[in-house]
């Protein structure tokens, strides 16, 4: 059994309220207040979970430069105020520093009951497989 500490504890909240933040500000037309909030909430509650020295490690592996200094710029343009254009960025930045995190979760993804289904269907699962990275012609 995995044991959490509290700080772990901890950090699960403020990523979650940094993604709750994150998404009001985007429904609410890129609200610069509440996108700087879920940023700053979300890289703190990254900080608690993994530790300082496993975020500072993968964020700034020599790979992963690119992805990592557009996520921060993203970040660092909300806060300067043109919230969507730093959004995009930061979109951007997160696509290039987790797209390997992407296969194994969307294989997860598949052997959870409804939600595999749900990849299954004939109009999602082509859009899926090219996230997963699966191709049907090496079959």
């Amino acid at each position: 059994m995995i044991t959490i500490t509290d700080t772990q504890k901890i950090g699960v909240g403020f990523v979650a309220f940094g993604v709750t933040f994150i998404f009001l500000g985007v429904i609410l037309l890129f609200d610069k207040g509440l996108l700087a909030i879920g940023n700053i909430l979300f890289l703190a509650g990254l900080a608690f979970v993994a530790g300082l020295e496993r975020s500072f490690r993968f964020f700034f592996q020599r790979h992963k430069w690119k992805g990592s200094g557009a996520f921060f710029g993203g970040i660092l343009t909300v806060l300067l105020g043109w919230p969507l254009i730093g959004m995009c960025i930061e979109v951007y930045g997160f696509i290039v520093l987790f797209s390997g995190f992407f296969p194994v979760a969307i294989n997860f993804m598949r052997r959870v009951p409804v939600l595999g289904q749900l990849l299954n269907l004939p109009f999602i699962s082509g859009f899926v497989d090219r996230l997963a990275g699966d191709s049907k012609m090496n079959v």
